[in-house]
């Protein structure tokens, strides 16, 4: 295949004007240049000065990860000249400079390559345990196959996006790298954890978000209605209620997130495509069954 064209896709909400021009300098400073870059301001009003040749798009509200993302998809579709996009959080930071030419040596070697995980590591070089896509990993440095990804910085291939469709709009936040991951790995695309494209990102917790107990368990339904075999939702469904009861200490916390487990009984999060029992067993195999 010919070399692929690497676009960039940021989201902001215009609170970190700071750090969204150092994470632009630093996609400008790739020894492989990007094909196309845009900062999508989820709501903002309006956007801070960018550098010359970055697109601008401004929304009106806020549509959370998903929705922001899909505009973003849509615009670089527009241009028709990216074959991989790059999502990259606005306080994230690219600390080598050849992140984009590693990443399109990938893209080019494989053209059944869907998605490639960054690693996020921290100023100290330190990576946070949910940091790394694989069950029971401990080595942020062991790459390979995988079953989701990191939000924060990941390559998509447009081709597969064109296949399997976009982030799912009605999740806003939280656990829409699973669902793209599960309908890419159902797609017949692979999953790549590449510990050597590095995105250098603040410590941070996702309990931070007011609303992340609901909106996590809200999404967890979603996505396990939306993708699993009939007979893999109560029990996916179950592990993580297990899960989730033995973690959180926090009173206020549970009962947010059992509401957000009963809106996503109550709730419709999106059309029902499940998986075919032979991705079950591949994700198995790939050492995390759907079920956890």
């Amino acid at each position: 295949m010919a070399r692929p064209r690497v676009g960039v896709a940021v989201l902001t909400m215009g609170t970190r004007p700071a750090e969204l021009r150092a994470l632009l300098d630093s996609v400008t400073g790739q020894d492989e240049p990007a094909a196309r870059v845009v900062v999508v301001g989820n709501g903002t009003g309006s956007l801070p000065d960018l550098p010359e040749g970055v697109t601008g798009v401004e929304l009106p509200e806020n549509r959370g990860v998903s929705g922001g993302r899909n505009v973003a998809i849509g615009v670089l579709r527009e241009f028709g000249d990216v074959d991989v996009l790059v999502d990259l959080d606005d306080d994230g930071l690219l600390v080598d400079t050849d992140v984009f030419r590693r990443l399109s040596d990938l893209y080019e070697a494989d053209p059944r390559l869907g998605i490639v995980s960054f690693r996020i590591a921290d100023e100290t070089g330190e990576t946070q345990r949910r940091h790394v896509p694989r069950l029971g990993a401990k080595d942020p440095l062991r790459g390979g196959e995988v079953t989701t990804f990191l939000g924060g910085g990941h390559g998509l291939s447009m081709r597969m996006l064109d296949q399997i469709g976009g982030w799912p709009e009605e999740f806003f936040f939280t656990h829409e790298e699973t669902d793209l991951a599960w309908r890419a790995l159902d797609g017949g695309w692979k999953v790549l954890y590449a510990p050597e494209l590095l995105l250098q990102h603040p410590k941070t917790s996702p309990a931070r978000h007011a609303v992340y107990y609901r909106m996590t368990a809200r999404n967890r339904v979603w996505l396990a209605k939306r993708n699993l075999p009939a007979l893999l939702v109560p029990a996916y469904l179950g592990v993580w209620t297990l899960l989730t009861l033995a973690r959180t200490r926090s009173l206020p916390g549970l009962k947010a997130w059992f509401a957000g487990f009963a809106e996503g009984v109550r709730r419709p999060g999106g059309a029902r495509t499940p998986m075919r029992w032979s991705t079950v067993w591949r994700m198995s195999r790939l050492g995390r069954p759907p079920v956890v």
